[in-house]
């Protein structure tokens, strides 16, 4: 169920890079201003206009990220979106209801879209710029493996991300990030210019600026990861709250065994199975998941 802040963060690193490259471009290769240097003593840099910059940069990108959110996980996933006044099988009917329902409980007022991709993964996301615009999609391989009330819990959980306004949350902590990582890859490449000969400052510059934006890019995404690890656990509680405690924990189980599953068949080459995994590992990988370990979100949600 990492998919949603997956679209997200990558969305976001790809604008943010393309904004900085046009942006380098244009100052490195023509007359137009855009250094922040300024010749004085100690590092001659212009902190306060690079910060302004950076700023500006940092959340015009998270927030471009957020507007194309829901559109790009519709693209991506080739998620049909499910017209509640529409013809429909009994069971998408029966998503959409599942929706609608748990999203009036949770005090929406406008009823998110409902989709399926077609996908033997286990998965489900909710993305959108905000609660009027969101999206709920599950996977035609979650309505295949889960039971009744697994897939009610899953979906309560996506509810909860909507009506928690965590994908506005989100944007704002990474415009955050984007600021850093804007501010210290602009440092970082004056620095490494200075380095090279005169002639060769602008290309230098210009290359370093793309390289450092996208490894502290990735630096920060484990602050990300690690506040959207946070966010889980609150709406696993969003989640149970709506679904009732048994269903949420029931979907987390069910969840679980599939993991257990995929690690008995290790040498499979479903890709939907390796998602899950990645989900379940320790070590560094574990800084880069999206989502705790499912154990620790059975043992919070049943100590509550």
């Amino acid at each position: 169920m990492g998919k949603r802040l997956l679209f997200f963060v990558l969305t976001n690193i790809l604008v943010m890079t393309t904004i900085v490259i046009v942006w380098s471009i244009i100052t490195t290769f023509t007359d137009i201003g855009g250094s922040f240097e300024t010749g004085g003593p100690g590092l001659g840099i212009d902190f306060v206009a690079l910060g302004a910059f950076s700023l500006v940069v940092g959340f015009t990108g998270s927030f471009i990220s957020l507007a194309m959110s829901r559109w790009m996980a519709k693209k991506m996933m080739k998620v049909k979106v499910l017209d509640p006044n529409g013809s429909l099988s009994a069971q998408e009917r029966s998503v959409v209801e599942k929706v609608h329902r748990l999203s009036r409980a949770a005090g929406l007022t406008h009823m998110p879209e409902v989709g399926i991709y077609q996908s033997p993964e286990v998965n489900a996301f909710a993305t959108g710029p905000s609660k009027k615009r969101s999206l709920v999609a599950v996977s035609s391989g979650l309505l295949t493996v889960m039971d009744d009330d697994a897939v009610e819990g899953v979906i309560a959980h996506e509810v909860a991300h909507v009506a928690n306004g965590d994908m506005v949350t989100m944007t704002l902590l990474q415009g955050v990030v984007n600021t850093f990582v804007v501010f210290f890859s602009r440092i970082a490449a004056i620095l490494v210019s200075r380095l090279v000969r005169s002639e060769m400052q602008g290309i230098v510059r210009f290359a370093a600026i793309i390289i450092f934006q996208i490894l502290f890019s990735i630096l920060g995404s484990l602050v990300v990861m690690a506040f959207s690890r946070y966010r889980e656990f609150h709406a696993d509680q969003g989640g149970a709250d709506l679904a009732g405690r048994d269903k949420m924990a029931h979907a987390l189980r069910s969840l679980r065994s599939y993991v257990d599953r995929a690690n008995v068949n290790d040498r499979t080459d479903d890709s939907a199975i390796q998602t899950m995994k990645i989900n379940g590992n320790g070590g560094m990988a574990k800084l880069f998941s999206s989502h705790p370990d499912l154990n620790e979100r059975i043992a919070r949600l049943e100590q509550r």
